[in-house]
């Protein structure tokens, strides 16, 4: 089930992106061709495919819920260009492929950054991702707080003084939460939002997606000691030639192992008013810790 999932996700937004991202015709094609090299065939497609499991737990047409899942990707593709920049992490390999300032040259890869950013709130926007227009806007609100500086910008801020401050580990838990967090549970609420369920019927799913974006990013920590760099498609180790600190470096490999079993665990439970139909949410919470990259 999450396997026939991840593969019908993934291909549908590699076909939204394909047309969304069409190359035009004029001194603009590099920039496109940026966009679609850093958005086209890559990557796990996880935040898009949390979206489509969230929103099937209401019923949304799926046609819907790939356009936002569309949108959030081309948000987390924004950060990733950027996160890969010499001023901020300065790598060569996203994805298995050379990074976008590698592969083009650096100003293209902030324009193609900046460009994906942009492009995801047009997508929301678009009545086409859904007639009524409150939740387009309520769309666009939420993914603007999980993107800025009370998430993952935040967060990122954060990593980077990392690299010469000494954080604890409720301070890790809260970079986090916000550089990796915010828009993990944006996409689960997104599924909740497209079906106009009310704020206060969000709890569970809300539960769910905190636990996970935790989960995940230990299970990320874990691979960067012990992973392998072919199947990561990027570089590994660089938090500790950096020196910072990571949920490994602060509570051992075992320890983390538990707690993020721990969290999937608890991330699974506050599915329990649901039935078969949040399946795939709870094999997803599964996957974030048993995955290989």
């Amino acid at each position: 089930m999450l396997r026939t999932a991840q593969d019908e996700v993934a291909g549908g937004i590699d076909q939204l992106f394909d047309r969304l991202l069409a190359v035009p015709a004029d001194p603009r094609k590099q920039l496109y061709e940026a966009m679609r090299h850093a958005a086209i065939a890559g990557g796990k497609r996880l935040r898009p495919l949390l979206v489509r499991a969230a929103a099937d737990l209401f019923h949304v047409d799926r046609s819907i819920s790939l356009r936002v899942g569309a949108a959030v990707e081309a948000m987390h593709v924004y950060s990733l260009i950027h996160d890969d920049l010499p001023c901020m992490d300065d790598d060569d390999l996203r994805r298995g492929k050379p990074t976008v300032h590698r592969a083009f040259d650096e100003a293209t890869a902030v324009l193609a950054g900046d460009s994906l950013h942009a492009l995801a709130f047009e997508w929301l926007c678009d009545p086409a991702t859904h007639a009524d227009p409150f939740v387009r806007a309520e769309l666009c609100s939420e993914l603007a707080r999980a993107a800025g500086p009370a998430g993952m910008a935040g967060g990122q801020m954060m990593d980077l003084m990392a690299e010469t401050s000494d954080f604890d580990l409720s301070t890790v838990t809260r970079l986090q939460q916000l550089k990796t967090g915010a828009l993990i549970a944006f996409s689960v609420e997104a599924g909740a939002i497209l079906a106009r369920i009310p704020v206060e019927g969000r709890r569970p799913l809300r539960g769910y997606a905190r636990d996970i974006g935790l989960a995940f990013q230990i299970a990320d920590d874990i691979m960067d000691v012990e992973g392998d760099e072919e199947l990561a498609g990027k570089a590994l180790h660089k938090d500790a030639d950096a020196g910072k600190a990571t949920f490994v470096t602060l509570m051992g490999l075992e320890r983390a192992r538990g707690q993020a079993r721990l969290l999937v665990d608890q991330a699974i439970a506050h599915l329990a008013g649901f039935g078969e139909e949040a399946a795939l949410l709870r094999a997803i919470a599964r996957y974030v810790v048993e995955r290989d990259r």
